[in-house]
């Protein structure tokens, strides 16, 4: 997939791809082993990675909203703004982007940077496939769109892992993992555009 990747045509511009997928599908596992593989090969550009998560609205503004206990769906996004940052990572120069800090629950601004001589940008999230307003505008922005197909068993076997693994007693991860990620992770997968490549079972995939 990397080498694919590394030999898309750039026409002088930045090649971006899109990987999405529900929560807990692994798309942070493969965005990480894809640009190692790309860092490592003398072949293929070096490649960036871009999350979706730094889009999130901050706590106060989904609490006046009344949104925090769905937080994470996509109406808690400034996806309008995220659509934004994906048509400026094509032409500009030099985009900084916010990085979501798990750990703490909040965006940190201009957290990530992607420079000039970054050739290839690795986006990923959610919802860079949703047939939904704003952001049904981002399939045709990308070179190569990947998603994560992952079974649903699976999905809330690591969703409450990794709230437990943030400390939260066994019962609370269930309960976020369950009420508010699954419903979270099946708008994905129910209302996604369909992508150039699906992979169905991340373990073994060459990278």
């Amino acid at each position: 997939m990397a080498r694919h990747i590394g030999g898309l045509p750039d026409e002088g511009k930045r090649v971006l791809v899109a990987l999405a997928g529900p929560p807990g599908a692994g798309k942070s596992t493969l965005c990480s082993a894809l640009s190692s593989v790309l860092a490592n090969d003398p072949t293929t550009p070096d490649a960036v990675v871009v999350p979706m998560d730094g889009f999130h609205f901050d706590n106060c503004i989904l609490d006046e909203r009344g949104q925090r206990p769905v937080k994470g769906a996509p109406q808690t996004f400034d996806g309008e703004g995220f659509v934004h940052l994906v048509q400026r990572l094509r032409v500009e120069p030099e985009v900084a982007f916010p990085v979501f800090d798990r750990a703490d629950d909040l965006s940190r601004a201009a957290a990530g940077l992607v420079t000039e001589g970054d050739r290839i940008v690795l986006v990923e999230g959610n919802y860079l496939l949703l047939n939904r307003a704003p952001w049904n505008r981002l399939r045709g922005m990308f070179d190569l769109t990947v998603f994560l197909d992952v079974p649903m068993g699976a999905l809330e076997e690591r969703l409450i892992a990794r709230w437990q693994g943030y400390g939260w007693p066994e019962d609370v991860a269930r309960k976020r993992a369950l009420e508010n990620d699954i419903p979270n992770a099946r708008t994905v997968v129910n209302n996604s555009l369909p992508a150039d490549w699906t992979i169905r079972q991340l373990d073994g995939v060459q990278v």
